[in-house]
């Protein structure tokens, strides 16, 4: 009974420790056996408090465990955190004593693998489409023909040579590069700052604002493609004023930038074909407009010159038209002699027969009666009436010879404008406009020479340029035809 009571109780003698001193215990023990590990699992919850820190859980399906990012590493991070996404974060573990728990401080975070980085791309893409930044209406048709192209890529690679030599070939246009980084934690800010910048530039300025931008890199894995899917290049191509096309990767890699763009082009090659057309075959193009236009007008002058020969012909002749007219004037020129001599003769009858009844009485009362009535003609004719009835026809002739200028005018003015339009054709149809482009004809006497043979067997040349021909062989140059001098203002009349 005694030996019971003078043992001590079980752990009696156990070191005694404080809270702070074992959570200092276990917290040396935890940093010392894991300075450094790596974890692989699932983000979870993601805080981010006012101070800049980032503070997350990675779970897996059986476990979770608490973590924090500093502000000064969050600022660095190529990836940054999001919640659902697989990872691999790098760090130290410790304790927090002010819970009693255990974390891991992260000093780099990246995605585990292919599987999260799609993952977190179509996720992204989800967001991002939730706002309409992939809408069609937001997309801007491209210019036909860009006078100057902005492109967005890494000076020293193979894809802005591609890109030059494919637009030197197609159609020379004026390029500003704007040198960037393709890969690498820099990508993403300096692609968006480069499209916001051509977009910055004032047009018609020192520096030309570009018509059309391309962002141009080459194929690549995931990784290295990544910059092109961060939410800050996105967001600078899908508020671009300037139509832009995305050229990024090869014809299999698909990024966000190209859902953003108003194009996409499978290569840098092929986006450079989409900017501009085919310089020669613009130039057969309109060849072949040009001949349908002289053709069309040939047609057209040659149908309505026949036109007006058939209704020419249906249209009696003149002499047939005055041929009854002259053969009346005729007959009536006959009777008019022998109707005067006998007009004549009846007057004179008429005159003897009232003079024989005549009288002295009969010719005072005839002439009051004349002079009453010239009196009263007289009376009713006063300046006044005259003079208005003279200033109402001065008015309606002054309106006439109006109307008339006027209608000269117009009519003079028509024709002018008809013959210069003839002169133009007749200078476009001419080969004269052809020589002033750099061309020359070379002839042998009066023969056009077109082949080689011809004119290895001429025994002299002379060729027509722009100001004149020159002779070659002895044959005697002639000089250049002067075009006649336009018509003076008014020869039409």
């Amino acid at each position: 009974m005694s030996d019971l009571i003078d043992d001590p109780a079980p752990g009696m003698n156990a070191p005694e420790f404080t809270v702070t001193e074992l959570s200092g215990a276990v917290k040396r023990v935890i940093e010392g056996e894991f300075a450094h590990v790596r974890v692989r699992g699932e983000i979870g919850r993601v805080s981010r408090p006012r101070s800049g820190h980032i503070y997350l859980d990675l779970k897996d399906d059986r476990a979770v465990i608490s973590g924090v990012i500093w502000k000064g590493v969050a600022a660095r991070l190529a990836t940054q955190p999001e919640e659902g996404l697989e990872v691999v974060a790098t760090g130290r573990l410790t304790t927090f004593p002010g819970q009693s728990k255990y974390q891991i401080v992260i000093e780099d975070i990246a995605p585990a693998g292919m599987g999260a980085l799609m993952a977190m791309q179509e996720k992204r893409k989800k967001a991002l489409e939730a706002e309409g930044l992939f809408a069609p209406g937001r997309k801007k048709p491209l210019p036909y023909l860009p006078e100057v192209i902005g492109v967005v890529t890494s000076p020293s690679g193979a894809v802005i040579r591609d890109i030059l030599h494919r637009l030197r070939d197609r159609f020379p246009r004026k390029v500003l590069i704007w040198p960037v980084a393709v890969q690498g934690q820099s990508c993403a800010a300096e692609v968006a700052r480069a499209i916001e910048g051509f977009n910055r530039l004032t047009p018609g300025g020192a520096l030309p604002r570009p018509d059309l931008l391309i962002v141009a890199r080459g194929g690549g894995s995931v990784e290295d493609l990544w910059g092109f899917n961060e939410e800050i290049v996105v967001r600078a191509a899908a508020a671009s004023d300037i139509p832009l096309i995305s050229a990024v990767g090869h014809e299999t890699d698909t990024t966000l930038i190209d859902y953003a763009s108003d194009r996409r082009a499978p290569t840098p090659t092929a986006a450079a074909e989409l900017a501009v057309p085919v310089r020669m075959e613009l130039l057969a193009w309109l060849d072949g407009q040009s001949a349908r236009l002289t053709r069309g007008v040939t047609q057209g002058v040659g149908l309505r010159g026949q036109r007006l020969r058939d209704l020419a012909r249906a249209l009696p002749k003149p002499a047939q038209l005055v041929e009854a007219a002259r053969q009346r004037l005729d007959y009536a020129g006959d009777r008019l002699g022998p109707s005067l001599r006998a007009a004549a003769q009846k007057k004179r009858v008429h005159l003897s027969e009232v003079s024989g009844s005549l009288r002295p009485a009969t010719l005072r009362r005839l002439t009051a009666e004349a002079d009453r009535r010239l009196q009263d003609r007289a009376a009713r004719l006063t300046p006044t009436l005259l003079t208005r009835d003279i200033d109402r026809k001065k008015g309606d002739l002054a309106k006439l010879t109006g109307r008339f200028a006027r209608a000269a005018d117009a009519r003079i003015t028509g024709w002018r404008t008809r013959l210069d339009a003839l002169e133009r054709l007749r200078l476009g149809l001419g080969y004269e406009e052809t020589l002033k482009r750099g061309y020359a004809v070379v002839r042998s006497g009066d023969k056009v020479i077109t082949t080689r043979a011809e004119a290895e067997t001429a025994t002299a040349l002379e060729i027509q340029f722009q100001d004149g021909r020159f002779a070659l062989g002895g044959a005697r140059a002639k000089p250049a035809r002067k075009k006649p001098a336009p018509p003076e203002q008014g020869s039409l009349l």
